[in-house]
């Protein structure tokens, strides 16, 4: 059957000021969506409507939905794409200081927006939710990012069964190593071991995984993709990565 026409459709992309949230906002308007762009770092943001967001405080989620509803007349699309890692160490190392943004953004944060937006849907519905391999199989030194990876998908299996019989689709992105700044705040800004991250791999890039929710979108009305696992070719997990040498 024919991919689904989004032109016209109305987005919220939430962390679209860089890496997977960017390509994704672009995607999105080149299919013909008007997009709303939420992010920390608003001057940063080239979407067609750009509002500041911290999806870790409730109340600049509720002014950020509040002026997006208003700017776009409604909403069709949901992609709840901020999140962080912060550290790299084995869990008896990890700090308060650490883990609490961790879980105030990739879980609390998701599922406030999510409860802020959902009520706004109409007859047609997409909730797009950003996971990861590391919500899946875990890996040594990561504990909390892994835990709210976790915390990413049972939610957004849980809405699956809520919503059942709803007009809102929902699905989970599961990607491995993406070349994007993530690491580089995982480090706190430590450009070399954020470089080292990606060194020696042909990782995947920001557009590859845009492309996968492009294709989530666009499926048949009556298909729902559960969830997408998309790694580099040389990722068979989290945590083993085939480099060169």
């Amino acid at each position: 059957m024919a991919a689904l026409d989004l032109t016209g459709k109305r987005a919220i992309v939430t962390g679209a000021s860089s890496g997977i949230g960017r390509a994704t906002a672009a995607a999105l308007a080149a299919a013909g969506v008007r997009v709303v762009g939420g992010a920390r770092r608003v001057e940063r943001l080239e979407t067609e409507v750009a509002l500041e967001l911290d999806v870790s405080d409730a109340a600049s989620c509720e002014r950020f939905v509040a002026e997006a509803l208003e700017r776009l007349g409604g909403l069709d699309i949901l992609v709840n794409n901020a999140g962080l890692a912060l550290g790299r160490a084995p869990f008896d190392e990890s700090t308060e200081e650490d883990e609490a943004p961790v879980l105030a953004v990739n879980v609390a944060g998701l599922i406030r927006m999510t409860r802020l937006c959902l009520p706004h849907f109409g007859d047609w519905g997409h909730i797009v939710n950003m996971g990861s391999v590391a919500g899946r199989q875990a890996y040594e030194n990561g504990a909390l990012y892994v835990t709210s990876k976790f915390a990413e998908r049972g939610f957004t299996y849980a809405l699956r069964e809520d919503l059942l019989g709803r007009p809102v689709r929902i699905t989970t992105i599961d990607p491995g190593l993406v070349e994007t700044d993530f690491s580089l705040v995982r480090f706190k800004g430590d450009e070399e071991k954020a470089a080292a991250v990606y060194r020696g791999v042909d990782a995947m890039q920001p557009d590859d995984i845009a492309e996968c929710i492009l294709f989530a979108l666009t499926r048949p009305w009556h298909v729902n993709v559960d969830e997408i696992v998309v790694k580099a070719r040389n990722q068979s997990s989290g945590g083993r990565i085939l480099r060169d040498e």
